[in-house]
């Protein structure tokens, strides 16, 4: 096994977006995690009816013991006549949906814009998204049986009772769920996540979403790779999306007391009960190594190897295998062409971790087995973003993949919470989990693996290794500031654009073009003054999408300083 560096048949991470509980946008996720944000909270009302927890009567498939969980409500916005939807339609459409769309331009944003991808018949999108019924099911459900049902037993119990009056308490049933359109249930396909994204975005690779349970956004990625590897697609957009907060699916989890009692989310602590319900999106943009270097791609990271596999056949097809999830991780490390074993191999494992005592005990031994007991040095560190925004679902693997880019790229350890006490079985591993962030320090390249496993028995894991500076990306301080210490200072590659002007108006006037042309003028500033930007008003913004670009106009032509 080599330890060199990408070769030109992997994988570039060139563009990332998200959309996390306490996080409307990558860098507001990136700083959560960095300053240990536990994102928690209390059921909002309007997600489900207040009398639907109760403890004493959890027992009941109705009735829950716990109402604590990660929720995007403030941040789920969506610019409707932006992708040319028409606002009118959008109670027809499943909200995941329309938040998927945003997600995924957002990230095509954040790779360089569109000019920055290959034909659109070139680029597909896959998503993992669970078949899981939804808040729009379950309301159409309703409609279609329960109100026929409730009639019937009225009929049965009430023989005489005035048909008018059972009329009338169908149209007030009906009336309950909100209005309704017929064509609108054409928006309930599960599939139309990917779908969307593709007729809006006109992308016109493969779009389709996939369920593996929680391993579906990394087992998505893993689809991506194979197609660019392949030669099908030169882009991809990849990911996975979780917004179901209905009843019913908690009532699945409180059945199986899989949640939390206490009402938080421990990642291999050793009083861990549980794991919380999340939601969340998130995805990549993914190309080929040599296409990102060739046409000058910011990389967050590189995908040296994945590896998917399932348990086969075990005890229970509901409790984890170890041996299916050391067959996943060994998978990939072999396709990576690396020993996880190294003393060296990897300085973050970032868990799958739900805080499950059946679960974390499992993971944490397959990690053993695959990298080996601890040997002396620095440990590496494990943790699990689950912790701090949640149990995402389908969407669990990429929120761990971009927390575990960002790190690699930016330099930095997040921590993990609620982890004082670790499980015994961490004593048998070479990881360790840490409370606060922490710069990284490694010799070679940083790099990082990515773990999840999904229930029945579905897992996956990705290899992920610091990109190789690329020529002619300039060098930007960033400060991280680490909970309970100093700041932590590194070095990160990205581009900034600089524009200058003799007064906000003339700045204004030279934002007053496309984004192209914005771009390019920048360009040409910063080649002739080298970012010493001649002028009284200044503007300098780091990753200049359309979407800062636009947020740019309209702060300058109202005159005000800008900073953020």
């Amino acid at each position: 096994m080599s330890n060199g560096a990408p070769a030109p048949g992997q994988i570039a991470i060139v563009g990332m977006a998200a959309l996390m509980p306490s996080a409307g946008d990558l860098e507001s996720y990136w700083r959560n995690l960095i300053n240990g944000v536990d994102a928690i909270t209390d059921v909002p009302p309007h997600r489900w009816d207040e009398e639907f927890y109760d403890p004493e009567q959890a027992h009941r498939p109705d009735r829950m013991y716990c109402k604590r969980g990660g929720f995007v409500d403030e941040y789920a916005t969506f610019e409707p006549l932006r992708f040319g939807v028409m606002p009118a339609s959008i109670g027809d459409i499943e909200p995941d949906q329309l938040i998927t769309l945003e997600v995924a331009a957002a990230a095509i944003d954040d790779a360089g814009g569109t000019d920055k991808l290959p034909d659109g018949e070139r680029v597909g999108v896959i998503l993992g998204r669970g078949g899981i019924l939804s808040p729009a099911q379950a309301r159409y459900a309703q409609r279609v049986r329960m109100s026929s049902q409730v009639i019937g037993i009225l009929r049965e119990l009430i023989p005489d009772v005035d048909p008018a009056r059972l009329e009338l308490l169908r149209k007030k049933f009906d009336e309950r769920l909100g209005p309704y359109q017929p064509e609108g249930t054409i928006g309930l396909v599960p599939n139309l996540a990917a779908s969307r994204v593709a007729n809006r975005l006109n992308l016109r690779g493969p779009a389709y979403t996939i369920d593996a349970a929680c391993a579906s956004s990394l087992i998505a990625v893993d689809q991506g790779i194979t197609e660019l590897l392949n030669g099908r697609l030169d882009a991809v957009l990849a990911g996975g999306v979780h917004h179901v907060h209905d009843i019913s699916f908690w009532s699945v989890f409180n059945q199986l007391r899989a949640l939390s009692r206490q009402g938080e989310i421990r990642p291999f602590d050793a009083a861990a009960d549980g794991l919380l319900i999340g939601e969340g999106t998130g995805v990549v943009v993914l190309k080929r190594y040599a296409d990102a270097v060739r046409d000058g791609d910011r990389i967050y990271a590189v995908i040296r190897g994945s590896g998917v596999s399932s348990d086969g056949k075990s005890a229970s097809m509901f409790n984890p295998a170890v041996s299916g999830q050391v067959l996943a991780i060994r998978r990939a490390w072999e396709a990576a062409g690396l020993d996880p074993t190294a003393p060296d191999a990897l300085g973050l494992l970032e868990a799958h971790g739900t805080g499950t005592p059946t679960g974390d005990a499992a993971e944490l031994t397959t990690v053993a087995q695959v990298f080996g007991p601890y040997a002396g040095g620095p440990r590496p560190v494990i943790g699990s973003v689950k912790s701090m925004i949640g149990h995402t679902m389908p969407a669990a693997g990429v929120a761990g993949l971009i927390k575990a880019a960002m790190a690699v790229h930016r330099g930095v350890l997040p921590p993990t919470l609620h982890c004082e006490s670790p499980r015994a079985e961490m004593a048998a591993t070479r990881f360790a989990p840490i409370a606060t962030a922490q710069p990284w320090e490694s010799d070679g390249p940083r790099r990082a693996g990515v773990n999840a496993f999904g229930f029945g028995g579905i897992n996956a894991h990705l290899v992920i290794e610091q990109a190789p500076a690329s020529a002619g990306e300039p060098l930007v301080g960033f400060t991280a500031p680490a909970a309970g210490s100093g700041a932590v200072t590194v070095d990160e590659a990205d581009q900034v654009l600089w524009l200058a002007a003799s007064s906000p108006a003339g700045l204004a006037e030279l934002l007053d073009r496309d984004d192209e042309t914005v771009r390019r003028l920048g360009a040409d500033l910063a080649a002739r003054s080298g970012g010493d930007a001649p002028g009284r008003a200044r503007l300098g913004i780091v990753n200049p999408t359309d979407k800062l670009l636009a947020v740019a106009r309209k702060t300058v032509a109202r005159g005000q300083a800008w900073r953020g």
